[in-house]
């Protein structure tokens, strides 16, 4: 007889109503009463390993405690009662977790967005407050820092890269002919700004090869729109310019590839403007 009453109650909770934990039930009744913060009811979905955000699909243990989804990938007992995880997903916290605005993932470097757990993946994917990536090109250098460590960090690291004073420069690419992918890179100083100057030549189908030249600002996007820059290619009785607004190094050299948001030119090109195998590009910044 008890067995079957244990099967019963098994076969309920599989169909029918969740346990519930007391955090459970206090985010519950917060999200039902005026006076409650948003505040208050983000720490109810605060991850009790990494103290992140467990947002939707919001999954529980049998006895209710939640974990976000990154932890409980690495995880093979809940945290919190040590009981089996299971895969019983929580409703009621979803339901909740749609009605609050949760904290930008980067807070603690000074965004003070905060906006639905619908939200937040697109935000944090251009949030200015994330960490910068070393913007040198290639995939070598693994450093990540706030924008002030920047400058420092190139100049501890980066040493080879050469700084050039002034509005107005000439980016000298040496030994243009190199075989493979090749980056030459220069730092021009202006305005009280510092920019990165990248010329990258990839290696296309059948040996061609491609140049992307792109200016870079040391700082976020907003502060790039306050400027503008001109390349230019002169030679024989020819001229190729771009013209365009600086990028963040926040969006990266790739990205501007990616779109052809750079000056583009193919082997042939470079062959009509360079000198001996060197290529200069005169370098011109501007504020708008």
């Amino acid at each position: 007889m008890s067995m079957k009453q244990s099967g019963s109650g098994n076969k309920s909770r599989g169909i029918g109503a969740q346990p519930t934990s007391s955090v459970t039930a206090a985010a519950v009744a917060a999200a039902g009463n005026a006076t409650s913060t948003n505040q208050e009811l983000a720490s109810y979905f605060e991850c009790p390993v990494c103290f992140d955000y467990a947002l939707p699909p919001i999954m529980q243990c049998q006895s209710g405690h939640i974990v976000c989804q990154n932890c409980r990938l690495k995880l093979s007992m809940c945290p919190t009662c040590r009981g089996p995880l299971g895969n019983i997903r929580n409703l009621a916290m979803d339901k909740v977790a749609a009605t609050v605005n949760f904290p930008c993932k980067y807070a603690n470097n000074g965004c003070q967005t905060t906006l639905l757990h619908t939200d937040k993946p697109d935000h944090e994917e251009t949030c200015e407050y994330r960490p910068y990536c070393c913007p040198c090109p290639g995939a070598s250098c693994k450093w990540q820092g706030g924008l002030e460590q920047v400058m420092p960090h190139l100049m501890s690291s980066h040493k080879s890269i050469t700084t050039l004073q002034g509005e107005d420069i000439v980016f000298l690419a040496t030994d243009i002919n190199l075989p493979g992918a090749v980056d030459w890179v220069m730092m021009q100083s202006c305005f009280g700004q510092n920019f990165m100057l990248v010329l990258e030549k990839q290696e296309k189908m059948e040996g061609q090869h491609m140049f992307y030249a792109i200016v870079q600002l040391i700082g976020t996007r907003k502060q790039a729109e306050n400027f503008a820059y001109r390349l230019e290619l002169n030679g024989h009785r020819r001229r190729l310019t771009w013209e365009a607004t600086p990028r963040s190094i926040h969006d990266g050299v790739q990205s501007a590839i990616s779109a052809s948001d750079c000056l583009v030119f193919d082997t042939n090109i470079a062959q009509l403007f360079a000198d001996h195998g060197n290529l200069g590009i005169n370098v011109t910044i501007s504020m708008c």
